[in-house]
C-alpha cells in the first residue's frame, strides 16, 4: 500500500476557520453580496444602493438599502400587507402584487428625498423594455441625478418570468434607475430572442388570475366559489381585475407615504386582573381579544412547582394503594 498523506491533521484543525454565521445558516450569499456592496475607492462616501426583494408565504418585502461598516441602512421599505390601504385586499403575493409593491417602494423613496416630481417614471403600464439609463435623460447638470440601485435577489432563483422581475419592473416604472435587460421578463422567448411586452402587461394587470377564474367558474363552479371566496367577498371578478390594478397604481402614486399603525398595549388593571390565569388577556383596537404570555418563572418558583408536582403524584399513588388494600 502506498503512502497516503493525512490532510486533516492537527495543523489543519489548528488553522481551520468556520464560515460566517449567515453562510452556515444558508441565509446570505457572500459571493454576491461582496460585489453588490463594495464601493469604488475613488468615490469617497458614495454608497452602493440595493433594491432588495424578498418573498415570504404571506408577504412581499421591497427595500432600498445601503451598507456601512456598522451594518445595513434601510432608506425606504414597502410591504404587500400595505396594499389593502390602496384598495387591493386579495392576492397579495402574486405577480401583479409584486409590481405594486415595487412601485410603492420607488415612489416612497423618491418622495422622501424630494425627487418624486422630477423622476415620475412610467405612469401608464406598458411593460415595454426601456434602456436601464432612461431616467438619466431627465438629469440636470445643476440638479440631482436619477436614483440608481442594483437589484438584490438574495437566494431566490432568477428564473424567466419570476416575481422578482415584476417587483423590479414596478420600481423602475416608479422612477428608480435599475440596470437590467428584458431577458428575464415574462413574455421573453429565449429561442426566438424576442420580447412580448403585451404578455407581460397582461400578467402585471392580473390577466393570468382572471383567465384562471373564468375557466374554473365555467368548469367547476363549486370549487371556484371555495377557491376564490375571498375574491368574491371583496367584489373582485375576472371582468374588473384590470381596472382594480390600474386604480391601485394610481392611488399609490397619489399617496405613497408610510402610514404608521398604533398598537394598543394592555393597561395595568388588565395585567393585574389576568395574572392569576397564567397570562395577560386584553382587547386590541379592533375589538379582538389578545393573550400575552406571562413572565418567565424564577428559579425558586420552578423548584417549588416541581415540589408541588411530586407531592401531587405521591398523594395519588398513596390513594391508589389504600384503595387496593380496602378491596383485599
Amino acid at each position: 500500500m502506498g503512502f497516503i498523506k493525512v490532510v486533516k491533521n492537527k495543523a489543519y484543525y489548528k488553522r481551520f476557520q468556520v464560515k460566517y454565521k449567515r453562510r452556515r445558516e444558508g441565509k446570505t450569499d457572500y459571493y454576491a453580496r461582496r460585489r453588490l456592496v463594495t464601493q469604488a475607492k475613488n468615490k469617497f462616501g458614495t454608497p452602493k444602493y440595493r433594491f432588495v426583494v424578498r418573498f415570504t408565504n404571506k408577504d412581499i418585502i421591497c427595500q432600498v438599502v445601503s451598507s456601512k461598516i456598522k451594518g445595513d441602512i434601510c432608506h425606504a421599505a414597502a410591504y404587500a400587507h400595505e396594499l389593502p390601504r390602496y384598495g387591493l385586499s386579495v392576492g397579495l403575493t402574486n405577480y401583479s402584487a409584486a409590481y405594486c409593491v415595487g412601485l410603492l417602494c420607488a415612489r416612497r423613496l423618491l418622495t422622501k428625498y424630494g425627487l418624486a416630481d422630477k423622476f415620475e417614471g412610467t405612469e401608464e403600464v406598458t411593460a415595454e423594455f426601456e434602456d436601464c439609463f432612461v431616467h438619466a435623460e431627465d438629469d440636470d447638470e445643476d440638479g440631482p441625478s436619477a436614483f440608481r440601485a442594483l437589484l438584490d435577489v438574495g437566494l431566490k432563483r432568477t428564473t424567466l418570468g419570476s416575481k422578482i422581475f415584476s417587483a423590479m419592473k414596478g420600481a423602475f416604472d416608479g422612477g428608480l434607475e435599475i440596470p437590467h435587460n428584458e431577458k428575464k421578463f415574462y413574455g421573453y422567448d429565449p429561442d426566438e430572442k424576442e420580447y412580448d411586452a403585451e404578455a407581460n402587461k397582461e400578467r402585471i394587470l392580473g390577466g393570468h388570475v382572471s383567465a384562471y377564474m373564468e375557466s374554473m367558474e365555467e368548469e367547476e363552479p363549486e370549487e371556484y366559489e371555495e377557491k376564490f371566496k375571498k375574491y368574491i367577498a371583496a367584489g373582485v371578478s375576472a371582468d374588473n381585475m384590470e381596472d382594480l390594478y390600474l386604480s391601485v397604481h394610481k392611488k399609490i402614486r397619489e399617496s405613497p407615504e408610510m402610514v404608521l399603525t398604533t398598537k394598543k398595549k394592555p393597561s395595568a388593571e388588565e395585567c393585574a386582573k389576568s395574572k392569576s390565569e397564567g397570562g395577560i388577556r386584553f382587547t386590541d383596537k379592533d375589538g379582538k381579544e389578545r393573550f400575552l404570555n406571562r413572565r418567565a418563572r424564577s428559579d425558586a418558583q420552578r423548584k417549588d412547582r416541581v415540589k408541588q408536582k411530586k407531592a401531587h403524584v405521591l398523594a395519588q399513588l398513596a390513594d391508589d394503594d389504600d384503595e387496593e388494600e380496602d378491596e383485599e
